[in-house]
């Protein structure tokens, strides 16, 4: 029998959903594990997985969820909802399970509403102020004020570096989580930035060396489309 499997997101935000349809096996696991990973690239609070229809002819196919979990457990620690696994069921404090994915979406819709807000930026100076400010008045709002001038430094930096080199439009999330403040950058420009490249530290910016310096911890991961710069940033 052939191998074939669909993956078709639905929705991203504020919760994903991707139905899998077709046969999951060794041959066509890395097409879901580059679907899920596709997905968890918004940030959204939980991506729900909906494999009802899917023939899981390999049960080991289905680590490529979990193990995607640990690449994934620094940024963006995404959780994910199974539906429809027909009983092959995977041990991860990450993952857990639902009959379909609309139940799945009413439990997470029940559950408190996490610290985020998001905004698109064009790709201009004013951009550094106005994510500046955001931090701010963020950090004011959720009783983080002890840390709202290092992470609006680090916003600025981020926001800085995609007007200078991405040239594209780009997301920024600040979040509060875990006790920690995490902000991210996600731009349309497939360079990767390069914390050692004297680029970063040309007049009017200190670039990455900055944002290393100054965060718990920071990463970028690429996507077809773009990539990420992720940043965590702990409170007292």
């Amino acid at each position: 029998m052939s191998s074939q499997l669909v993956c078709r997101p639905e929705r991203d935000l504020p919760v994903a959903v991707l139905r899998v349809r077709g046969r999951l096996d060794g041959l066509t696991a890395n097409a879901l594990r580059t679907a899920v990973r596709r997905c968890l690239a918004p940030q959204p609070e939980a991506l729900i997985v909906d494999l009802t229809g899917t023939e899981v002819a390999d049960p080991r196919a289905l680590d490529v969820i979990p193990d995607l979990m640990g690449e994934t457990a620094e940024w963006p620690n995404v959780p994910v909802v199974l539906c429809g696994a027909g009983g092959h069921e995977i041990t991860h404090p990450q993952i857990s399970y639902a009959a379909g994915a609309d139940s799945a979406i009413k439990d997470i819709a029940d559950e408190p509403e996490p610290r985020r807000i998001r905004v698109r930026l064009q790709p201009v100076p004013d951009a550094c102020r106005q994510v500046r400010q955001l931090v701010i008045q963020a950090c004011s709002s959720w009783h983080a004020g002890e840390a709202a001038s290092t992470a609006s430094l680090v916003a600025t930096e981020l926001v800085a570096n995609v007007v200078r080199h991405a040239h594209t439009t780009m997301e920024f999330t600040l979040g509060l989580r875990d006790n920690r403040i995490c902000l991210t950058v996600r731009d349309g420009s497939r360079l990767l930035p390069r914390p050692l490249d004297p680029a970063l530290t040309e007049s009017g910016g200190r670039g990455l060396r900055l944002v290393r310096a100054l965060t718990q911890s920071w990463g970028v991961h690429p996507y077809a489309d773009g990539k990420v710069v992720w940043t965590h940033l702990g409170l007292a």
